[in-house]
Protein backbone atom coordinates (compact mmCIF):
# COMPACT_ATOMS: atom_id res chain seq x y z
CA UNK A 1 0.00 0.00 0.00
CA UNK A 2 0.86 3.51 -0.30
CA UNK A 3 1.06 5.89 2.26
CA UNK A 4 -2.35 7.11 1.05
CA UNK A 5 -3.76 3.47 1.02
CA UNK A 6 -3.80 3.22 -2.48
CA UNK A 7 -2.77 -0.52 -3.38
CA UNK A 8 0.12 -0.83 -5.68
CA UNK A 9 -0.11 -3.22 -8.97
CA UNK A 10 3.32 -4.20 -10.46
CA UNK A 11 2.73 -5.07 -14.07
CA UNK A 12 5.86 -6.44 -16.58
CA UNK A 13 5.98 -5.87 -20.21
CA UNK A 14 3.80 -3.35 -19.88
CA UNK A 15 4.84 -1.52 -22.81
CA UNK A 16 2.58 -2.71 -25.42
CA UNK A 17 -0.26 -5.15 -25.91
CA UNK A 18 -1.53 -6.94 -23.08
CA UNK A 19 0.62 -5.64 -20.36
CA UNK A 20 -0.24 -1.90 -21.22
CA UNK A 21 -4.08 -2.67 -21.47
CA UNK A 22 -3.56 -4.62 -17.84
CA UNK A 23 -2.16 -1.67 -16.48
CA UNK A 24 -4.81 0.91 -17.75
CA UNK A 25 -7.63 -1.17 -16.57
CA UNK A 26 -5.76 -2.00 -13.38
CA UNK A 27 -5.34 2.30 -12.69
CA UNK A 28 -9.17 2.33 -13.75
CA UNK A 29 -9.80 -0.29 -10.94
CA UNK A 30 -8.39 1.89 -8.27
CA UNK A 31 -4.73 0.67 -8.32
CA UNK A 32 -1.16 2.82 -8.13
CA UNK A 33 0.10 1.01 -11.24
CA UNK A 34 3.77 0.36 -11.71
CA UNK A 35 4.84 0.14 -15.10
CA UNK A 36 7.84 -2.18 -15.81
CA UNK A 37 9.59 -2.77 -19.56
CA UNK A 38 12.78 -2.73 -21.45
CA UNK A 39 11.29 0.09 -23.84
CA UNK A 40 11.88 3.30 -21.04
CA UNK A 41 9.42 5.35 -23.41
CA UNK A 42 6.94 3.75 -24.14
CA UNK A 43 5.99 3.15 -20.30
CA UNK A 44 6.69 6.57 -20.05
CA UNK A 45 4.54 7.42 -22.36
CA UNK A 46 1.97 5.54 -20.87
CA UNK A 47 2.07 6.31 -17.24
CA UNK A 48 1.65 9.84 -18.55
CA UNK A 49 -1.46 8.76 -20.05
CA UNK A 50 -2.86 7.39 -16.86
CA UNK A 51 -1.97 10.08 -14.76
CA UNK A 52 -3.57 12.53 -17.28
CA UNK A 53 -6.85 9.89 -17.58
CA UNK A 54 -6.84 10.77 -13.41
CA UNK A 55 -5.43 7.57 -11.90
CA UNK A 56 -1.77 6.75 -10.23
CA UNK A 57 1.04 5.24 -12.41
CA UNK A 58 4.50 5.26 -12.54
CA UNK A 59 7.55 3.87 -14.96
CA UNK A 60 10.02 2.00 -13.80
CA UNK A 61 12.39 0.29 -16.69
CA UNK A 62 13.21 -2.86 -16.27
CA UNK A 63 14.62 -6.13 -17.92
CA UNK A 64 13.37 -9.22 -16.00
CA UNK A 65 16.13 -11.24 -17.06
CA UNK A 66 18.83 -9.17 -15.07
CA UNK A 67 18.33 -10.55 -11.60
CA UNK A 68 20.35 -7.68 -10.10
CA UNK A 69 18.36 -5.73 -11.42
CA UNK A 70 15.04 -6.89 -10.49
CA UNK A 71 16.09 -7.30 -6.82
CA UNK A 72 17.30 -3.67 -6.61
CA UNK A 73 13.53 -2.77 -8.03
CA UNK A 74 11.69 -4.36 -5.37
CA UNK A 75 13.80 -2.81 -2.52
CA UNK A 76 11.57 0.05 -3.41
CA UNK A 77 8.88 -1.49 -2.26
CA UNK A 78 7.02 -2.14 1.23
CA UNK A 79 3.59 -3.67 0.36
CA UNK A 80 2.40 -4.54 -3.23
CA UNK A 81 -0.87 -5.88 -3.98
CA UNK A 82 -0.90 -7.22 -6.96
CA UNK A 83 1.98 -8.82 -9.58
CA UNK A 84 1.07 -9.06 -12.98
CA UNK A 85 3.57 -11.48 -14.98
CA UNK A 86 2.93 -10.44 -18.42
CA UNK A 87 6.82 -10.03 -19.49
CA UNK A 88 7.32 -13.23 -22.50
CA UNK A 89 6.97 -13.54 -26.31
CA UNK A 90 7.32 -16.11 -28.46
CA UNK A 91 10.29 -16.50 -31.04
CA UNK A 92 9.86 -18.42 -34.57
CA UNK A 93 7.83 -21.69 -35.05
CA UNK A 94 10.36 -24.14 -36.79
CA UNK A 95 9.49 -28.04 -35.81
CA UNK A 96 11.99 -29.47 -33.05
CA UNK A 97 14.37 -31.33 -35.78
CA UNK A 98 15.30 -27.78 -36.89
CA UNK A 99 14.60 -25.08 -34.06
CA UNK A 100 16.95 -22.82 -33.10
CA UNK A 101 18.29 -23.36 -29.65
CA UNK A 102 18.91 -19.60 -28.88
CA UNK A 103 15.06 -18.93 -29.59
CA UNK A 104 14.50 -21.22 -26.83
CA UNK A 105 17.17 -20.11 -24.44
CA UNK A 106 15.46 -16.56 -24.99
CA UNK A 107 12.12 -17.91 -24.25
CA UNK A 108 12.97 -19.45 -21.63
CA UNK A 109 14.69 -16.96 -20.07
CA UNK A 110 11.94 -14.25 -20.45
CA UNK A 111 8.95 -16.78 -19.65
CA UNK A 112 10.15 -18.31 -17.24
CA UNK A 113 13.44 -17.18 -15.72
CA UNK A 114 11.83 -13.84 -15.84
CA UNK A 115 8.45 -14.71 -13.96
CA UNK A 116 10.50 -16.47 -11.23
CA UNK A 117 12.70 -13.49 -10.87
CA UNK A 118 10.45 -11.05 -10.11
CA UNK A 119 7.84 -13.38 -8.42
CA UNK A 120 10.67 -14.57 -5.80
CA UNK A 121 11.87 -10.10 -5.36
CA UNK A 122 8.35 -9.48 -5.04
CA UNK A 123 6.55 -11.95 -3.02
CA UNK A 124 7.65 -10.63 0.73
CA UNK A 125 6.10 -7.25 0.20
CA UNK A 126 2.84 -9.12 -1.35
CA UNK A 127 2.64 -10.77 1.66
CA UNK A 128 3.36 -8.35 3.83
CA UNK A 129 0.29 -6.74 1.95
CA UNK A 130 -1.74 -8.78 4.06
CA UNK A 131 -4.00 -9.90 0.76
CA UNK A 132 -1.39 -10.69 -2.38
CA UNK A 133 -2.03 -11.81 -5.82
CA UNK A 134 0.20 -13.27 -7.76
CA UNK A 135 -0.90 -13.27 -11.93
CA UNK A 136 0.91 -15.53 -14.09
CA UNK A 137 0.05 -14.59 -17.75
CA UNK A 138 0.61 -18.50 -19.43
CA UNK A 139 -1.23 -18.64 -22.43
CA UNK A 140 -3.33 -22.32 -24.19
CA UNK A 141 0.35 -23.15 -25.34
CA UNK A 142 1.31 -24.11 -21.61
CA UNK A 143 -1.55 -26.19 -22.02
CA UNK A 144 -1.77 -28.36 -25.48
CA UNK A 145 1.17 -28.64 -28.07
CA UNK A 146 0.82 -27.88 -31.81
CA UNK A 147 3.72 -28.45 -34.27
CA UNK A 148 6.06 -26.14 -34.83
CA UNK A 149 5.37 -24.71 -31.60
CA UNK A 150 7.38 -26.34 -29.52
CA UNK A 151 10.10 -23.63 -27.68
CA UNK A 152 7.23 -21.93 -27.06
CA UNK A 153 5.13 -24.58 -25.32
CA UNK A 154 7.87 -25.41 -23.50
CA UNK A 155 8.52 -22.06 -21.93
CA UNK A 156 4.85 -21.52 -21.06
CA UNK A 157 4.84 -25.00 -19.73
CA UNK A 158 7.28 -23.88 -17.41
CA UNK A 159 5.54 -20.54 -16.79
CA UNK A 160 2.44 -22.83 -15.99
CA UNK A 161 4.10 -24.68 -13.93
CA UNK A 162 5.29 -21.85 -11.35
CA UNK A 163 1.83 -20.40 -10.91
CA UNK A 164 1.15 -24.34 -9.59
CA UNK A 165 3.46 -24.99 -7.55
CA UNK A 166 3.57 -21.69 -6.00
CA UNK A 167 0.43 -21.39 -5.26
CA UNK A 168 0.80 -25.56 -3.27
CA UNK A 169 3.81 -23.73 -1.70
CA UNK A 170 2.37 -20.93 0.10
CA UNK A 171 -1.12 -21.84 0.64
CA UNK A 172 -2.03 -20.79 4.09
CA UNK A 173 -0.81 -17.21 3.24
CA UNK A 174 -2.23 -14.16 2.09
CA UNK A 175 -1.25 -14.50 -1.33
CA UNK A 176 -3.35 -15.84 -3.72
CA UNK A 177 -1.77 -17.64 -7.07
CA UNK A 178 -3.79 -16.64 -10.61
CA UNK A 179 -2.88 -18.36 -13.58
CA UNK A 180 -4.41 -16.45 -17.16
CA UNK A 181 -3.81 -18.52 -20.17
CA UNK A 182 -5.28 -16.86 -23.50
CA UNK A 183 -5.54 -18.73 -26.44
CA UNK A 184 -5.52 -16.38 -29.95
CA UNK A 185 -5.04 -12.73 -29.11
CA UNK A 186 -4.21 -10.42 -31.90
CA UNK A 187 -2.34 -7.16 -31.02
CA UNK A 188 0.21 -4.90 -32.48
CA UNK A 189 3.25 -6.91 -32.04
CA UNK A 190 2.83 -10.48 -30.71
CA UNK A 191 2.88 -12.26 -34.22
CA UNK A 192 5.56 -9.89 -35.98
CA UNK A 193 8.32 -10.33 -33.16
CA UNK A 194 7.71 -13.96 -33.31
CA UNK A 195 7.94 -14.06 -36.95
CA UNK A 196 11.14 -11.48 -36.99
CA UNK A 197 9.21 -8.81 -38.34
CA UNK A 198 7.70 -10.50 -41.08
CA UNK A 199 4.37 -9.41 -41.28
CA UNK A 200 2.86 -11.29 -44.10
CA UNK A 201 3.73 -14.57 -41.70
CA UNK A 202 1.79 -12.88 -38.83
CA UNK A 203 -1.37 -12.00 -41.02
CA UNK A 204 -1.47 -15.69 -41.55
CA UNK A 205 -1.99 -16.42 -38.19
CA UNK A 206 -5.09 -14.37 -37.55
CA UNK A 207 -6.56 -14.58 -41.60
CA UNK A 208 -9.70 -15.48 -41.94
CA UNK A 209 -10.86 -15.38 -37.81
CA UNK A 210 -13.30 -12.50 -37.46
CA UNK A 211 -12.95 -12.14 -33.87
CA UNK A 212 -9.78 -13.19 -32.28
CA UNK A 213 -8.87 -11.96 -28.59
CA UNK A 214 -7.88 -8.59 -28.21
CA UNK A 215 -5.59 -6.79 -25.72
CA UNK A 216 -8.80 -5.75 -23.58
CA UNK A 217 -10.12 -9.04 -23.52
CA UNK A 218 -7.23 -10.38 -21.58
CA UNK A 219 -6.95 -7.27 -19.39
CA UNK A 220 -10.31 -6.88 -18.34
CA UNK A 221 -10.18 -11.03 -17.51
CA UNK A 222 -6.69 -9.92 -15.47
CA UNK A 223 -8.61 -6.91 -13.93
CA UNK A 224 -11.52 -9.11 -12.95
CA UNK A 225 -9.63 -12.08 -11.41
CA UNK A 226 -7.31 -9.36 -9.38
CA UNK A 227 -10.45 -7.69 -7.80
CA UNK A 228 -12.63 -10.74 -6.57
CA UNK A 229 -12.81 -10.85 -3.01
CA UNK A 230 -10.06 -11.78 -1.36
CA UNK A 231 -10.87 -15.31 -0.37
CA UNK A 232 -11.99 -16.07 -3.91
CA UNK A 233 -9.12 -18.12 -5.79
CA UNK A 234 -8.93 -18.05 -9.80
CA UNK A 235 -6.52 -20.83 -9.83
CA UNK A 236 -7.06 -20.96 -13.75
CA UNK A 237 -8.61 -19.21 -16.42
CA UNK A 238 -8.74 -20.35 -20.12
CA UNK A 239 -9.55 -17.47 -22.41
CA UNK A 240 -10.43 -18.23 -26.27
CA UNK A 241 -12.29 -16.45 -29.09
CA UNK A 242 -15.46 -17.99 -30.03
CA UNK A 243 -13.96 -19.15 -33.45
CA UNK A 244 -11.04 -21.19 -31.52
CA UNK A 245 -11.84 -24.47 -30.33
CA UNK A 246 -8.40 -25.37 -29.52
CA UNK A 247 -4.92 -24.65 -30.22
CA UNK A 248 -5.73 -26.48 -33.98
CA UNK A 249 -8.42 -26.05 -34.59
CA UNK A 250 -9.72 -22.77 -35.97
CA UNK A 251 -12.82 -21.45 -37.83
CA UNK A 252 -11.69 -19.39 -40.55
CA UNK A 253 -13.64 -17.40 -43.23
CA UNK A 254 -11.71 -17.51 -46.16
Amino acid sequence: MTAAGTPIAVVTGASSGIGAATARQLAAAGYRVVLTARRKDRIEALAAEIVEAGHQATAYALDVTDRDAVQTFATAFRTIAVLVNNAGGALGADPVSSGNPDDWRQMYEVNVIGTLNVTQALLPALTESGDGTVVVLSSTAGHATYEGGAGYVAAKNGARVIAETLRLEIVGTPVRVIEIAPGMVKTDEFATTRFRGDTEKASKVYAGVAEPLTADDVADTITWACTRPSHVNIDLLVVRPRAQASNTKVHREL
